[in-house]
C-alpha cells in the first residue's frame, strides 16, 4: 500500500474484469487538492458540478427538443441532435462502468474530507467521468456555433468538467478520457442526425 498525506492508494488487485489505476500525475493532482482545498470552494464546486449532471441535461435537452418542434428544419435538426446525444451520453458511462473498475479519489483521503471534500457516487465508478463525457459532447457540438457563443460554451464545458476533479469525484485522467469520448460520440452521431447542416455557413459569417 502506497500512502501520501492527502491520498492513499492501494495496490491490491481487484477481481473486477478491467481495473483502471490512476497515473502518478493523477495521484499528485488529487493529493494537492486534498491538501489545499477548503469547505467554501468545495461547496461551490459541488454546486457547479450539477450543471453537468445527466438528469439536469436530459431535462434541458428534452425541453429544447420540444421547443424546436414547428421551427425551421435547421432548428429541428439541432433539437434532434441535442436530445439524441444527451440520451446516448447518459447511457454510455453506465455501460462502461460495468466494464471498468476504478476507486474514486475521494475514498482515498482523510485530509481531503477534513478540508471539505464530499463523497461522490459509487466508490468504484471513477472511470470514465460521465459529467465530462456530457461536457465533451457539448463542447464538440458548440463548434458549429458563432465564434463568441462557441468560445463561451466550450469554456463552460471545460470549467464544469474540472469541478469533477476539484471535488475528487474523479481522477484527472477520468475527466480527460470522458471529455474526449464525449467529443468523439457527438461527431459520430452527426452522421445520423445530419447536424449541423444549415448552421456552419452562418457561423463562418459571424
Amino acid at each position: 500500500m502506497h500512502t501520501r498525506d492527502g491520498v492513499r492508494i492501494s495496490r491490491r488487485a481487484t477481481t473486477f474484469p478491467i481495473t483502471v489505476r490512476p497515473t502518478p500525475a493523477d495521484v499528485a493532482i488529487a493529493d494537492a487538492i486534498a491538501r489545499n482545498t477548503a469547505p467554501a470552494p468545495e461547496q461551490i464546486a459541488r454546486g457547479l458540478t450539477w450543471g453537468a449532471d445527466e438528469k439536469v441535461l436530459l431535462v434541458v435537452a428534452a425541453a429544447g427538443w420540444l421547443a424546436s418542434r414547428g421551427r425551421s428544419a435547421t432548428v429541428q435538426r439541432a433539437g434532434n441532435h441535442a436530445l439524441l446525444v444527451t440520451v446516448v451520453a447518459s447511457l454510455l458511462p453506465h455501460g462502461l462502468k460495468l466494464l471498468f473498475n476504478q476507486l474514486r479519489p475521494d475514498r482515498l483521503t482523510v485530509i481531503g474530507h477534513v478540508h471539505g471534500i464530499p463523497v461522490s457516487g459509487h466508490r468504484d465508478d471513477a472511470f470514465p467521468s460521465g459529467h465530462a463525457l456530457h461536457m465533451g459532447a457539448l463542447a464538440s457540438a458548440a463548434a458549429a456555433l458563432p465564434t463568441r457563443s462557441r468560445r463561451a460554451i466550450q469554456a463552460v464545458a471545460v470549467g464544469l468538467s474540472l469541478t469533477r476533479i476539484a471535488v475528487l469525484a474523479h481522477w484527472a485522467s477520468d475527466v480527460a478520457a470522458g471529455f474526449a469520448l464525449g467529443a468523439t460520440l457527438e461527431r459520430l452521431l452527426r452522421l445520423w442526425t445530419g447536424y449541423p447542416a444549415g448552421m456552419s455557413q452562418r457561423s463562418k459569417t459571424r
